[in-house]
């Protein structure tokens, strides 16, 4: 974490207990230990072994098993290709790293998955497919089902985010459209009579297989009838979505084509499909209250599945800081509040804004706290990344806060602006870690001494 100013004894402790939740998530100490697991000593990859995936940390995955496989699995043949975000690339001799966008779709990412689709499609029997997938896969592996159009699925994208839909109801519609996520992509290896080992970095509320990056290798819950319902319940039809996008569900529903990967379609088939997640956003939290813990916190994990808006989320948090300072009902002081999850930034019509989800929960955390002299607080997106701009988030301490008294911020001017980003730029407190090559999620932390 690069900061310009001073550091204080507070900071230090904001900062590593990010670097604790990160560490925990790093590719290249939990992919090596997961590969230990699923192949034992003695046991390696049968046939050819071919590796896929997608993801903002598929390229450090593919990165850490290529370098586990040159020790422990020499005699192995191993290829393939992974997709990442722009900027997000890891070395590798063996497999193939594209960059591509996100989170808006673009035709390299097209191109990417539909040759990721040509490799599964010529593994034989026996042969071994390691599926390397984490938060981002989704619309790194955009491959409509044919008749589809990239274009359509922008449409029909764009449709459902003005329409308000959450993001879990938007995947179910993405997997019923894609030709690899939804289980796509295990069904076309287990077709071919491989064997499927897929290793899942989770950003996601409840960590399930289907749920990360829409499930490429796991069975689906979700029906066609469950895609339509969904733009029936936000009056979406043919006006806001293109015509092959109804047609293809209506013929789902119809039985005329097939429906997303079941358990039923993996209980026939001899070879195994076993879903592995790696890492978690709830394991990282749990990193860092370990880490205050050794600094004589009481540690407090409020949940990885926190959302809303961010502001909102800010001003909740601010209620229980004000709580533990004044009457420590939870917990003696001092105390780490530690919580993770996804928020939200709704912006006015004609607002720009400048930062994330993770400093527009600060600003609102700093201005609701002006009362608590002695609290310290993070947020940062575990992925490097903040919404628009290229850090991570924002911290500040009871010290910055004095600094921005002597420059005469006022934190509502920045609240009304929309621009976080803006208000501790100001005071060189942004957090700037660069692309971790690794997503859990958001982490928040808040120090009450």
């Amino acid at each position: 974490m690069q900061t310009s100013q001073p550091s204080s004894s507070r900071q230090l402790h904001l900062e590593g207990a990010f670097a604790a939740a990160l560490a925990v998530a790093d590719p290249k100490k939990i992919v090596p230990e997961y590969l230990a697991k699923i192949f034992p000593k003695g046991k390696v990859p049968q046939g050819r072994c071919l590796v896929v995936g997608a993801g903002k940390a598929s390229a450090a995955m593919a990165s850490a098993l290529e370098s586990y496989a040159k020790s422990h699995w020499p005699d192995t043949s191993i290829d393939g290709l992974v997709i990442t975000r722009y900027g997000h690339a890891s070395p590798t001799q063996q497999i193939k790293i594209l960059e591509a966008g996100h989170p808006v779709p673009d035709q390299a990412g097209m191109d990417g998955a539909a040759e990721v689709l040509r490799l599964v499609s010529t593994l034989q029997p026996g042969d071994t497919l390691i599926a390397l997938v984490s938060g981002g896969g989704s619309s790194l592996l955009t491959l409509p089902q044919p008749g589809i159009t990239i274009d359509d699925m922008r449409k029909t994208t764009e449709a459902l985010l003005n329409s308000g839909a959450p993001i879990e109801e938007m995947n179910i519609v993405r997997k019923h459209l894609s030709a690899i996520l939804g289980g796509n992509l295990a069904r076309a290896a287990l077709s071919r009579g491989a064997q499927v080992e897929a290793l899942l970095i989770s950003d996601v509320t409840g960590d399930h297989p289907a749920d990360i990056a829409s499930g490429p290798c796991a069975a689906d819950y979700s029906s066609y009838g469950d895609a339509l319902q969904i733009f029936a319940k936000y009056h979406l039809d043919e006006r806001s979505i293109p015509g092959s996008v109804l047609t293809h569900l209506q013929k789902g529903l119809a039985g005329e084509i097939p429906e997303t990967l079941k358990q039923a379609d993996i209980d026939q088939h001899c070879y195994p499909l076993r879903n592995h997640v790696i890492a978690t956003a709830h394991r990282s939290l749990e990193a860092a209250a370990q880490y205050c813990k050794g600094l004589g916190y009481t540690a407090i994990i409020l949940g990885d599945t926190i959302t809303g808006e961010a502001k909102d989320v800010g001003l909740v948090h601010a209620g229980i800081a004000r709580e533990l300072a004044h009457h420590a009902s939870w917990g003696k002081l001092p105390v780490a509040l530690i919580s993770g999850g996804e928020c939200t930034v709704t912006l006015p019509p004609g607002t720009q804004g400048r930062g994330g989800r993770c400093s527009e929960f600060l600003l609102s955390l700093f201005a609701a706290t002006s009362d608590l002299k002695t609290l310290s607080a993070i947020a940062a997106d575990t992925d490097g990344i903040d919404g628009s701009e290229k850090n991570a988030g924002a911290w500040f301490t009871p010290e910055l806060r004095l600094h921005a008294q002597e420059k005469d911020l006022r934190a509502s001017r920045y609240q009304q602006a929309h621009d976080c980003y803006g208000f501790f730029a100001e005071l060189n407190a942004l957090v700037h870690t660069g692309p971790t090559l690794t997503n859990v999620n958001d982490f928040r932390m808040i120090l009450i001494d």
